[in-house]
């Protein structure tokens, strides 16, 4: 199989994550450095990261976690000097976050430790859904409203059309196919209002539901079939 895979399915990280480890020669096989991607091994290789050996687990379990992110947290396995989500799960097993949440937001993070699951989520292409409760500093006009919804240039880029609902005055739903760096943020900006709380409620067919805040769950049986169909 190609490194890249091999290395997601041992549980060290994801696909593409693994793909930028390869491409900064932190991966060795039989003690060469390999720095390509495509490269292929299999059962009579010896696979190294950062020198220390990594084994590709025949039983390895599948793992999917539901997480209430609070603020002040950040999605990375480790990080100095910050509180990190994996502070909240107390779990043995390697398991990684998929996609990204920034620190200032709050709400439903995924994690898992199946590779294919986690590129699958991660790749733009995928096309899953992802729900937001905003609430914002100034009142919000309807104009500002249909401009997100119909996408605003950042970046040079212009967003993908969401799904814009009013709640209340300074208060909305949106439904994004994308995961641009702090987006909706800079949507909000381009309206010329600021974002003052952020909650995700909904990854494709997962839910906050009345998840408490920093606490965490297994996905049911359905919620998995669903989401890796």
């Amino acid at each position: 199989m190609r490194l890249q895979k091999y290395l997601a399915h041992a549980g060290l990280c994801s696909r593409r994550k693994a793909e930028e480890y390869i491409l900064k020669g932190r991966i060795k096989i039989n003690g060469i450095t390999i720095s390509e991607l495509g490269t292929k091994v299999d059962s009579s290789d010896f696979v190294f990261f950062d020198d220390k050996p990594v084994l590709l687990s025949r039983e390895q379990p599948k793992i999917y976690l539901a997480l209430n992110k609070p603020e002040g947290y950040v999605t990375s396995c480790s990080q100095k000097k910050t509180k990190i989500i994996m502070d909240l799960i107390d779990m043995d097993e390697r398991i990684y976050p998929v996609g990204r949440l920034d620190k200032n937001s709050k709400g439903l993070i995924l994690l898992t430790n199946d590779g294919e699951l986690h590129n699958k989520l991660s790749h733009p292409s995928f096309d899953h859904e992802k729900e937001y409760i905003v609430t914002t500093v100034d009142p919000v006009p309807d104009k500002a409203l249909r401009s997100m919804a119909e996408g605003v240039m950042i970046d040079e880029v212009k967003t993908r059309k969401a799904m814009v609902k009013r709640i209340s005055e300074k208060q909305f739903c949106i439904v994004l196919k994308e995961g641009r760096n702090r987006q909706i943020r800079k949507m909000v900006q381009k309206t010329g209002n600021e974002v003052d709380t952020l909650l995700r409620i909904r990854i494709a067919n997962i839910t906050l539901g009345k998840l408490k805040e920093g606490a965490w769950r297994h996905l049911t049986k359905e919620e998995i079939r669903q989401l890796t169909q």
